[in-house]
Formats: structure tokens, C-alpha cells, sequence
């Protein structure tokens, strides 16, 4: 948190470097905190999935009030109970007889209201391995997700360097055509002194004025692009953009490098995230057969109450088996449904691995023809700054015209935006190589 303090107050008041915004862009950036979140929330699944191994613990408050006692019987029921009931009913009225003095009711009534508090805890014994391999997928997750935040985190730096480059470029094609506005200038001064000798027309004027109207619309062109892409940057990094503009450092021959040139193993994050969808469909068959398993578990309840006016505490102990007598039917399927998932990930698995390995020429490849055309253009430069020179001089001579100062002109301004763009073109390809293959 302190670097990226620092790296922000940096891009608030100094010169950001493609390191600081790189750090930047993995403290601020949206699309990779939302990569950690999903970091977080399959550990969190995992913890829940890990509970499944410890007794289930509940406590529950039961209360209840009946219109009607549930149970309820009078004196004249028990005629209808047979000789015996008679014999009871007889006797009650006996007791209640007027001259007898008794007192016994003729009416009983049970259950019309109680309430009580009970705890329970049920500790699954067996259920199929369904916790077992609940906990290796949630693993499994954990993993896939870490990965994929590896992948997220490198596509987001590769987003950021491309924009940073892209603002550095343009920066560059501005000074470039700065310097091409400041010959033009120069060419303008012997173009006056030639125009008051009398040795050219207007005409040459007018042309230099049509040059440099040309330029000055494409430096404007470039400073809106600066300006688009710099606000870019600033979304990627998370930063507000400065209400000075964006200083960026302007290095184009050896930029980056420390920012991702590392060593150790390398191994690429795709590969391990298609070899854990292999076995996370593995896992899904596993657990979907042991939904059609015996499961057991024992637990012990203890309940405390007052029932029929009369407070209680009673413990109890039981088992549960249960087997499931038709779910092998439906599970059948989905065995069949989990094994051509299984099919169905080697062979993305085969065909992906296939496509990363022509990702890797390919990143090889394009790393190597942007090296040698950087030479071969570099060569083209120096023609170019040659070409310029001496049809400055023959026209000062008068053994050549301003339109042919002027297409050399064009000719190196071409050249060095050529530098520009092939530079940042093996900046890119390099970086693209390192992360497909670490080298």
C-alpha cells in the first residue's frame, strides 16, 4: 500500500515510469480487483464446505396454545370404553354423589398449551464421499481462481504497457514533428533570403507555408490522441488524470524491462487451469454417485419443556441410515452426463494445448521480425537524415528545387515516426513472448 501511495502522489505531481503505472494498475485497476474478489470468495466457499466435516449443531424454542386441549375426556365417554369404563364412570358419580362430599372432576383435559427449548447435533458419518470430494472441488476452485487472476492480472499489464506506449509514442511523432517544423523553419529563412535575390518565385513560398500547415494540423491530430490515450492510462492505472497532463518517462530503447523480466520456472497458468477442469468434472462424477450412496450419521438431542403443567429435561440418542432405492436411475444418467464432460475437457485440453504452442511461435516469430526490421529501419533513418542534409545544401547551391527539399523532408519525418512505431512494436512483441514463455 505504501508503494502505491507513492506511485500515486507521484502521477498527481511528477513523472510516472511504465514500473509505477504497472504497480499502479495491480493496486487500482477494476478488472483485477475483481480477480482477487473471486480469490476471496472461493476461499470462502472452501470454508464452508470444510464445516460439513463437524457435527451440525441447531437450538431451537417450541410454544404452543390450542383452541381445544388435544386431549379431552369426559364422564360419558367412558360408558362407551366398555364394562370397565362404565365401572370408572359409575364410581365418579358415586364420589360425587350430594350426601357422599366429593369432589372429582368429571371432565379431564390434557395438552392445551406448553412450550420448551431443545438442542441437537448430527455428525455425519458417511454421505456417499459427497464431503469428502465437496472439499477437494472447493480446492480445486481456490486453485482455478488464484490462476485465473494470473491470467487477469498479466492481460491487464499488457493492456496498461500498450497504452503507455501508445501515449509515449505519440509524445515521440509530436517531438518529431516538432523537429520537422523547426526545419521548415529553417528552410523558410533561405527561402526569404533567395525570394529577396530574386533567384526563386512566390511560389516556393507558398509551398514551404502548405508544409508547414500540414504539420501543424498533425501535431494537432497527435495532441488529441495524447489526450484520449492519456486519459486511457489514467482509467487503467486508477488515478485522475492531472490537470497539468500526463508526464510519462519518454524511453523507448531498454523501457520496461525491469518491470517483467524475472527468473525462475515458468510454467503458463492456462495450461494448469485446463488440467483442473479436467479434474474438477472428475470430481462433479464422484460427487453425483454419491448422491445415490447409503448415508449415516448419529446425533444426540436434549430437549427441556414444561408439558401438561409440568417441567421436563430428557435426552435422546438416535442413528439415521438412509438408502436411496430409485436414485440410481437418475444418477445412471448423470454418471454418463459427468463422463462426456470429462471427454469433453481432455479434448479441449488436447486442442488448447495445441493453439498455445503456435501462440508461442508465433509470439517467437513476430519478436524476431520486429528486431530485424528495427535494424533495417534504423538504417532507413540515417538515409533519410542524409537525404535531408544534402538536398538542403544542393538547394542552397540552386541545383535543386524546394519540392525536392520538401519530399526529403517528408521522407524523414516518415523515418523516424517509422523508428517510433518499430520500437514500440518489439517492445510489445518481447513482453508478449516473456509472458507466454516466461524467457
Amino acid at each position: 500500500m505504501l508503494t502505491a501511495l507513492v506511485f500515486a502522489a507521484s502521477a498527481q505531481g511528477g513523472m510516472l515510469t511504465l514500473d509505477s503505472c504497472l504497480a499502479l494498475a495491480r493496486t487500482n485497476n477494476a478488472q483485477y480487483q475483481y480477480s482477487l474478489y473471486e480469490i476471496e470468495r472461493a476461499r470462502e466457499v472452501k470454508a464452508q464446505v470444510f464445516t460439513k466435516f463437524f457435527p451440525q449443531v441447531s437450538l431451537g424454542y417450541n410454544a404452543y396454545y390450542a383452541m381445544r386441549p388435544l386431549i379431552e375426556y369426559n364422564v360419558d365417554d367412558l360408558y362407551d370404553k366398555g364394562d370397565f369404563g362404565e365401572f370408572v364412570a359409575s364410581v365418579i358419580q358415586a364420589l360425587n354423589d350430594p350426601e357422599v362430599g366429593g369432589d372429582v372432576p368429571t371432565e379431564v383435559t390434557a395438552l392445551k398449551k406448553g412450550h420448551g427449548v431443545n438442542a441437537m447435533a448430527m455428525m455425519p458419518l458417511f454421505a456417499g464421499g459427497r464431503i469428502v470430494n465437496g472439499n477437494r472441488l472447493a480446492k480445486v476452485g481456490v486453485e482455478a481462481a488464484e490462476l485465473k487472476a494470473e491470467v487477469t492480472e498479466r492481460d491487464v499489464l499488457e493492456e496498461v504497457e500498450a497504452s503507455y506506449f501508445l501515449v509515449v509514442g505519440l509524445q515521440e511523432k509530436v517531438a518529431t514533428v516538432a523537429a520537422a517544423l523547426a526545419l521548415i523553419d529553417s528552410l523558410d529563412r533561405v527561402v526569404d533570403k533567395a525570394l529577396a535575390a530574386g533567384l526563386i518565385t512566390r511560389s516556393d513560398k507558398l509551398l514551404v507555408a502548405l508544409k508547414r500547415n500540414e504539420l501543424k494540423s498533425k501535431e494537432m491530430q497527435l495532441e488529441n490522441g495524447i489526450l484520449l490515450a492519456s486519459h486511457l492510462l489514467c482509467h487503467q492505472i486508477g488515478i485522475s488524470y492531472p490537470e497539468d497532463g500526463l508526464l510519462l518517462e519518454r524511453k523507448l530503447d531498454q523501457a520496461g524491462e525491469s518491470a517483467w523480466l524475472e527468473e525462475g520456472a515458468f510454467s503458463r497458468p492456462e495450461k494448469r487451469l485446463l488440467e483442473l477442469q479436467v479434474e474438477a468434472e472428475r470430481l462433479y462424477k464422484k460427487m453425483s454417485v454419491g448422491e445415490a450412496l447409503p448415508q449415516a450419521g448419529v446425533g444426540v438431542m436434549a430437549t427441556y419443556g414444561n408439558i401438561m403443567d409440568k417441567a421436563k429435561f430428557n435426552t435422546l440418542l438416535f442413528a439415521r441410515v438412509s438408502v436411496p432405492l430409485t436414485q440410481w436411475w437418475e444418477t445412471s444418467h448423470k454418471m454418463k452426463e459427468h463422463e462426456w464432460k470429462i471427454r469433453e475437457a481432455e479434448l479441449q485440453q488436447k486442442e488448447l494445448g495445441e493453439k498455445m504452442q503456435l501462440q508461442e511461435m508465433q509470439a517467437y516469430n513476430l519478436m524476431v521480425e520486429a528486431k530485424s526490421l528495427l535494424r533495417s529501419d534504423s538504417a532507413a533513418l540515417d538515409m533519410a537524415e542524409e537525404n535531408y542534409r544534402l538536398a538542403e545544401l544542393n538547394y542552397k547551391a540552386g541545383m535543386n528545387t524546394i519540392t525536392d527539399v520538401l519530399e526529403a523532408n517528408a521522407h524523414l519525418l516518415q523515418a523516424r515516426n517509422a523508428i517510433t512505431d518499430r520500437q514500440i512494436t518489439y517492445i510489445t512483441a518481447r513482453r508478449k513472448y516473456h509472458d507466454l514463455t516466461g524467457k
